[in-house]
């Protein structure tokens, strides 16, 4: 079977982070090469950056934005989304910009690949995943960040994905239906394409608020891959440097040695 993991770079804030990602995934001895969907203006402005991420068993593919209504854009502009469906647990870094998220959906078109795992590129693998190409299309982790009433819902910053063109359009005609409005942009999208999406452990996905806000569910004998979902490791100081400060200092080892350290403590709890 054809296998490949998957990124998106829309920024040079996310080009670091898939940087950070390619290095781990060559830590944990993967087998399979990682795909940098690259956007116009990220191939324009990073060809450097790209071409360095390249050297970490990557491969850029370009990607286009996708065609939907102005109607569509208006209504997920980031100033016009992030006031009427607000962040109320933590910060999206200025740069996050939510219509780039629906260039995801671009990867159900390598259709040279049988399987694909897709990673967020603020996510950090710290364990090898490689057995998630035998998990079938819709696979995600829960969307845990504060309390498991968070389990009924997923986060699509890992997900297992067949391509196939005839799923792209089909997903390209149901996104952009009259007056849609998807509040978690490719999130939301995708829990309602696929409702009934198989589990992964949440380990596959760790939320790194569940370090602070769960901290008797973080063991990292278990955690897989972990994600920066809010703040990012590489912003500097912010509301949540001192809670997420391990965390931080995880990411910046393996983006500056490439190896990941075997000495990590788990969160104190009572």
């Amino acid at each position: 079977m054809s296998i490949a993991f998957a990124t998106l770079v829309t920024n040079s804030d996310y080009a670091r982070g898939a940087r950070a990602l390619a290095r781990s995934l060559i830590a944990v001895r993967s087998t399979a090469p990682l795909l940098v969907m690259a956007t116009p203006s990220a191939r324009q402005q990073l060809s450097g950056e790209l071409a360095e991420i390249e050297g970490f068993n990557a491969r850029v593919v370009a990607v286009d934005p996708l065609p939907v209504s102005e109607a569509f854009r208006c209504r997920h502009e980031r100033d016009r989304l992030h006031s009427h469906s607000p962040f109320t647990k933590g910060e999206k870094p200025a740069f996050h910009t939510p219509l780039d998220n629906f260039c995801k959906l671009r990867l159900w078109q390598q259709t040279e690949f049988e399987r694909i795992v897709f990673l967020d590129a603020d996510t950090l693998v710290v364990r090898n995943i490689d057995q998630l190409f035998d998990y079938p299309e819709f696979s995600a982790a829960p969307n845990l960040y504060e309390t498991l009433s968070d389990m009924h819902r997923l986060n699509s910053g890992v997900f297992v994905a067949q391509p196939s063109d005839a799923t792209f359009d089909d997903m390209l005609r149901k996104l952009d239906a009259p007056q849609a409005y998807w509040r978690r942009t490719d999130q939301t999208f995708l829990e309602t394409y696929f409702p009934r999406w198989h589990g992964l452990p949440y380990t596959f996905n760790a939320l790194q608020y569940v370090y602070f806000n769960l901290p008797e569910l973080w063991d990292w004998d278990s955690i897989n891959v972990v994600h920066y979902q809010y703040e990012k490791p590489w912003q500097g100081a912010h509301a949540r440097s001192t809670e997420l400060q391990v965390l931080t200092n995880l990411w910046h080892q393996v983006a500056q040695t490439g190896e990941i350290p075997q000495n990590l403590n788990n969160p104190a709890h009572s």
